[in-house]
């Protein structure tokens, strides 16, 4: 790992984050509960603005972000702890087309780990050719989830990153 007195991107960041108060409107303390009673779920993909596509503003959902918007056990987690202590009732997966891993081959990508570290990966990529197909096992993960209450509402998304556009995934 790269670890010099270089100047990054991560510092450029880190510069921009010291005059964010100063940029931020003065406002009450928002809640750590939602106020949607929403959490969702999206691809990690920069080119998806999830404040602006959904109209959010902080304070109004919980956001989880993974390669893919894959459900994973630690995505799993986040969401019962959203659910059971948190408040949440809704849960809303917004994954795209174009996403990098429609161009992973799963096998070959872990193969290429394990000969450049010596190591073998012990997660799954979860690539997919399908994006359609992708949200719906999503869906189902969630839907047979143990420790979701029976009551908790969960919707499926593609979103187009050429026209902008996002489809309910039935």
């Amino acid at each position: 790992m790269r670890d010099d007195d270089a100047v990054t991107q991560i510092d450029r960041l880190l510069t921009t984050a010291q005059t964010y108060p100063a940029r931020r409107a003065p406002e009450k303390h928002i809640d750590r509960h939602p106020r949607l009673n929403v959490a969702v779920v999206a691809c990690m993909d920069s080119r998806i603005d999830l404040f602006d596509l959904l109209g959010l503003e902080d304070g109004d959902a919980h956001l989880l972000r993974n390669a893919g918007g894959v459900i994973t056990d630690d995505v799993i987690r986040s969401l019962v702890i959203s659910q059971r202590a948190l408040g949440t009732r809704e849960i809303l997966l917004v994954h795209h087309t174009d996403c990098g891993l429609q161009t992973i081959n799963e096998d070959e990508f872990k193969s290429d780990l394990e000969r450049e570290t010596g190591v073998r990966p012990a997660w799954a990529v979860e690539a997919f050719a399908d994006v359609n197909a992708d949200v719906r096992q999503s869906l189902q993960r969630i839907r047979h989830c143990p420790f979701f209450s029976d009551d908790v509402v969960v919707r499926g998304t593609v979103y187009d990153v050429d026209t902008h556009e996002l489809h309910v995934v039935d």
